[in-house]
């Protein structure tokens, strides 16, 4: 391709409304250009990068078993109703009613849709298992679209959905989608991790994620340094802590006129934040209200005490009169002694012994407190977010946290859609069954700017080769003022496309430095320049990107193509 007649735009200044790395890069290299909040034109130059990625995406799939299909976007809001979702997603639902006042949306994914077409042509064990598989664009109406491609409205998705007749062959193709996304995110070429999650609005028994690792990542997640485990702080596990110390300190009420907060509190008493004990109050399952016991130092996890039997779903925080009808005391100043509610402590909260908590007295905690003696002998749950240093839950290594964004997301989805929507097939005895499900998707958009975030420079973009919009671009110094180089240069472009090797020609006619400028913001593996000085000793300068130095190589075809290989 000839630059002279593509449509490339590139700026030198970063957009103001650009947040993230991936956002700013991939405006001035002229990948998007905005058309509305949360809404993307993807030009030539980053369509050919998106496409690198669906069709990584699409041989993977196939080499997998999966059958490509493509179901309409806008989907009668009835099938949402049948499953349950149509209240219980959210805002983020874009609905709508058509000419005949029939309500639509347009989907933001597809596991509805999916079962009614099984529920209509899928009658017998013969015709199973089944894995389906779309890439298409979804939309989700986000309060707050932000990150450029990253967290839009409108995105690039493939989603899948595979029906089995038991939980033994949905465990298989699971383990066999667990491989195929490892493979391809292994072709594109990134540090990525497969890390356990939580299920969210899509429901299930058993999912992971897979993330990118960039610091600018909006999951946290914890790894383990003595192991492959991973997971999302979301579902990252604690386990319960050794023996508790034993009761030395005399229980004593101190005056804490102003400090509610566990930080103030340990600032005043002079001790460390991990001795002191808060309380947080939730909705009960049963109506009434629930105590969560957590360490000072530690982070409640909702998604974990949502699912714990007490505790009502959504979670949900008590007020600050129903605290004061319970406890008689101001928030800030509740503890466990004395608590006339249901209360459960986290692993680690029930492990303090002489730890300091509120008196359940506004103005007043307790020193000295201790589980048995001064306050019931509590049940135990995971209830927080892991911090870094705690135990691997497999007990190898201990968990450091780290950044990462989520382009893959895997689920056992069970019988959650097929049981709500009636489907069911006869199995080889001629019995109704209902099938079991699972799904399986990919940002497809949102790896191209995940890429970016993990693959960049102060320069610009650095493709992983398999993601490169083009491998190499030949850069020719006086071009219109050369016919040495006008020739070599043609020479070589022809040579290098004939070979099948997707090339440039940056035959724009521009100085050295703005030529090269965009050679590295658009992130083109390889640079060949081609100029007098080099031509009069037969040698072209090659470059890798993000390489410190050029090297100079013979001046032909076949040298840049052993260069390629051997970079690559």
């Amino acid at each position: 391709m000839r630059l002279s007649k593509y449509f490339l735009v590139t700026t030198k200044e970063t957009p103001a409304d650009a947040e993230v790395v991936s956002h700013q890069l991939m405006l001035r290299a002229g990948l998007i250009r905005k058309l509305g909040a949360g809404l993307y034109t993807w030009l030539p130059l980053g369509l050919r990068v998106l496409q690198k990625v669906e069709a990584v995406v699409r041989e993977e799939m196939n080499r997998a078993g999966a059958l490509e299909v493509l179901v309409p976007p806008q989907v009668p809001a009835e099938l949402w109703q049948e499953s349950g979702r149509y209240e219980k997603y959210g805002a983020e639902l874009l609905r709508f009613k058509d000419r005949h006042q029939r309500d639509f949306i347009l989907g933001p994914t597809h596991e509805e849709v999916i079962t009614d077409m099984a529920r209509r042509d899928i009658r017998s064990y013969r015709q199973l298992p089944v894995n389906l598989y779309q890439i298409q664009t979804k939309f989700r109406d986000e309060i707050r679209p932000r990150f450029g491609v990253m967290r839009a409205r409108e995105f690039l998705m493939k989603d899948a959905y595979s029906f089995h007749l038991d939980e033994a062959d949905l465990m298989r193709e699971y383990r066999n989608m667990r491989e195929a996304y490892r493979s391809i995110f292994t072709r594109i070429g990134v540090d990525f991790r497969i890390v356990k999650a939580d299920s969210g609005a899509i429901g299930g028994d058993r999912s992971e994620e897979f993330h990118v690792l960039a610091a600018s990542g909006e999951d946290l997640l914890a790894v383990s340094d003595g192991s492959g485990y991973a997971a999302n702080v979301e579902a990252a596990e604690t386990r319960p802590q050794g023996a508790r110390g034993a009761a030395v300190a005399a229980l004593e009420k101190v005056s804490t006129p102003t400090q509610k907060a566990c930080e103030d509190v340990a600032a005043l008493l002079g001790i460390p934040l991990a001795a002191t004990l808060k309380l947080i109050v939730a909705k009960g399952r049963d109506g009434g209200l629930v105590a969560l016991a957590l360490r000072g130092d530690h982070v409640l996890n909702a998604v974990k005490a949502e699912k714990h039997p007490l505790v009502a779903a959504p979670f949900t925080l008590a007020s600050d009169a129903e605290i004061r009808a319970a406890f008689g005391s101001e928030p800030g100043f509740l503890g466990p002694v004395g608590a006339k509610i249901p209360l459960v402590a986290d692993h680690a909260a029930a492990a303090l012994s002489d730890f300091v908590c509120g008196a359940n007295e506004t103005g007043f905690h307790l020193r000295g407190a201790n589980w048995g003696r001064d306050a019931a002998e509590p049940p135990t749950a995971d209830l927080r977010n892991v911090v870094s240093g705690d135990p691997s839950p497999d007990g190898q290594g201990k968990l450091t946290l780290v950044r990462g964004i989520e382009v893959g997301h895997i689920f056992q989805l069970g019988r959650k859609y097929s049981e709500a929507m009636h489907m069911t097939v006869l199995d080889e005895a001629g019995k109704e069954i209902v099938p079991e499900m699972g799904c399986y998707g990919i940002g497809v958009s949102r790896i191209v700017a995940a890429v970016i975030e993990q693959c960049n420079d102060a320069a610009g973009i650095v493709w992983p080769e398999p993601l490169a919009p083009f491998r190499v671009i030949v850069c020719p110094i006086g071009l219109e003022k050369s016919p040495a180089v006008k020739q070599a240069a043609e020479k070589l472009y022809e040579e290098l496309a004939a070979a099948g090797v997707e090339v440039l020609l940056d035959d724009r006619g521009l100085r050295p430095g703005p030529m090269f400028a965009d050679a590295d913001l658009i992130g083109i593996p390889h640079r060949i320049v081609i100029g007098d000085k080099g031509l009069a000793n037969a040698q072209f300068e090659y470059k890798r990107r993000g390489a410190a130095e050029p090297a100079m190589i013979a001046a032909m075809a076949q040298a840049v193509l052993e260069r390629i290989k051997i970079a690559a």
